[in-house]
């Protein structure tokens, strides 16, 4: 039996661009040059590496397409945040929002990452053939949400176990799971059973159990307002469904506390 618990590291990057302050009239000229300079810096990069190919290798006819796509998905988000801040009575010309709307539209690219996202792609070369077949579980995985209900996070851990069935994956490649399934619009249980049934359908293991407990700010922030209540959801599919020993071996390793 393996058991793993990773730790999570988090990354975050950003930058400000610098703008000369007397070529604008007013700040929502600001605001614009800001959009400008920050929506069009990866593709303005990409098209420098381009122009120099002995430095930067050949440029990507499809890769700049996908640029200018996201560039373009970018400016609508931002603007749908504009309108939202300034019908809920904001000024979105004051200092404190000038870039809110695009910042949010960047964090709202991110939370929802996971639909660019596939397991193949990251699942790619690393599953092995192992004589291994006893319980490999991998719990405590940090996920963050959104709830598709209310656009609020939802967080907390998943646990993971699969027999393997002469194949085994690396231990990093169950969180990047988690990770793609999570990066969407969700609700728990569906997540629950997105992640079992993609582990399942990449290992063709003897069986995969997920169990996810989470606490949900639509409960918390709004209605009810229950500040310590948590839900925890479960998917068990083959040996993990049909034998109660093997079931209960990896619910008694996997949420003890």
């Amino acid at each position: 039996m393996v058991i793993l618990t990773p730790l999570s590291q988090q990354f975050t990057t950003g930058f400000v661009p610098l703008y000369p302050a007397a070529s604008f009239t007013d700040s929502r000229t600001r605001m614009e040059y800001h959009h400008t300079s920050e929506m069009n810096g990866v593709v303005a990069d990409y098209h420098s590496m381009c122009n120099e190919p002995e430095r930067n290798g050949l440029c990507r006819e499809e890769k700049h397409s996908e640029d200018a796509a996201d560039s373009n998905n970018l400016c609508h988000i931002e603007k749908a945040y504009s309108t939202i801040l300034s019908e809920l009575g904001e000024d979105v010309d004051r200092e404190g929002l000038l870039r809110t709307p695009l910042r949010a539209a960047k964090a709202m690219q991110f939370l929802t990452k996971g639909y660019k996202e596939t397991t193949q792609d990251i699942l790619n070369d690393a599953i092995f053939d192992e004589n291994h077949e006893e319980m490999v579980i991998v719990k405590d995985i940090d996920l963050f949400s959104l709830c598709e209900h209310h656009l609020v996070p939802f967080y907390g851990k998943a646990h993971i176990a699969y027999l393997p069935n002469k194949k085994v994956v690396g231990l990093s490649k169950l969180a990047r799971i988690v990770e793609i399934y999570s990066r969407r619009l969700q609700v728990q249980e569906r997540l629950t059973k997105q992640i079992a049934s993609a582990i399942s359908e990449a290992l063709e293991p003897a069986g995969v159990a997920v169990v996810i407990e989470a606490a949900h700010l639509c409960m918390v922030m709004r209605g009810v307002q229950k500040m310590n209540a948590s839900t925890v959801t479960s998917v068990m599919l083959g040996r993990f469904h049909d034998d109660p020993e093997v079931r209960k071996e990896f619910l008694a390793l996997t949420m003890k506390k």
